[in-house]
């Protein structure tokens, strides 16, 4: 079963380990890259702005609330719990922003993960807050079947209705799984197009208590991390072009790119072959 990662009296974790992503066809394509998240209760975040993590303000380190979810600066917390109700999710616990900080100003997320938990403790919804590299966004807001508790085993399924990469296009759906397991945190989506799987991704984490210390040992180790992100994509992608993938382009007009509906949720069907998490685990 998922165990909270999330520690009593923290409000903010910082997250190290790293990303995997692999395409299948018409060439194998994979690469592993380090990297360091941070994971912040959206409802505590005055209780980790310092001198070197600023919330709203820049710092070194820093979240900014319009980077995130309706990308209009309002306060998340209220925002999440609306777009909860909405969806009839008893998630009435706390809510975990995972992503990557700005530093020293500057961040690109491709994905965020939002936990929402009952007050129980357990994971009642995931909402995969993705950004894509010609500015648009969208969210995917996913529960089990009858809003059951999402377990270690638990597949959550949407259609994909949002462009991210040139070279898929948007078609097929999404499978997602969780694990948290004491410091360990890892999410695993595989993605399937009309013939089949098409790409693998985990990220596996591990977490302790966020600190200035280790923040800026984190930092020290990997300066552009955040700067790194995207140069990496653009870079994949030139590997991609150079193996003669099939391009995509661009969004094509007439097909919204920031959703109108973008929460798209779906229960969760029997897992269908093997998880690119069964392969990737967490490294410090």
């Amino acid at each position: 079963m998922n165990a909270p990662f999330v520690r009593d009296g923290v409000a903010a974790l910082l997250l190290v380990g790293t990303v995997m992503h692999e395409r299948l066809r018409p060439v194998r394509h994979a690469f592993t890259y380090p990297i360091f998240q941070v994971c912040c209760d959206i409802e505590r975040l005055g209780e980790i702005d310092a001198s070197w993590f600023g919330i709203d303000r820049w710092a070194p380190l820093a979240l900014a609330s319009r980077d995130y979810g309706p990308r209009d600066g309002r306060a998340l917390g209220p925002w999440m719990r609306d777009v909860l109700a909405q969806a009839g999710i008893p998630a009435d616990g706390p809510i975990w922003l995972q992503t990557i900080p700005r530093i020293f100003g500057y961040a690109f997320n491709p994905v965020s993960f939002w936990y929402c938990y009952d007050r129980a403790g357990r994971l009642r919804a995931l909402y995969a807050d993705v950004r894509n590299t010609f500015g648009a966004h969208h969210g995917y807001l996913l529960s089990a079947m009858r809003h059951a508790p999402i377990e270690a085993d638990t597949v959550l399924v949407c259609r994909k209705t949002f462009h991210v990469s040139p070279f898929c296009d948007v078609v097929g759906d999404y499978a997602f799984r969780v694990r948290q397991r004491g410091d360990h945190l890892g999410v695993a989506i595989d993605y399937c197009d009309d013939e089949g799987p098409l790409l693998r991704t985990a990220i596996g984490m591990r977490s302790a208590p966020l600190t200035a210390a280790r923040a800026w040992r984190a930092l020290a180790r990997q300066p552009l991390n955040a700067i790194n992100v995207i140069v990496r994509i653009h870079w994949q992608a030139l590997r991609l072009w150079l193996a003669r993938v099939p391009f995509y382009g661009k969004t094509p007009p007439g097909r919204s790119a920031a959703a109108d509906s973008f929460l798209s949720r779906s229960p969760a069907p029997p897992s269908r072959g093997r998880s690119a998490m069964s392969d990737h685990e967490a490294r410090p």
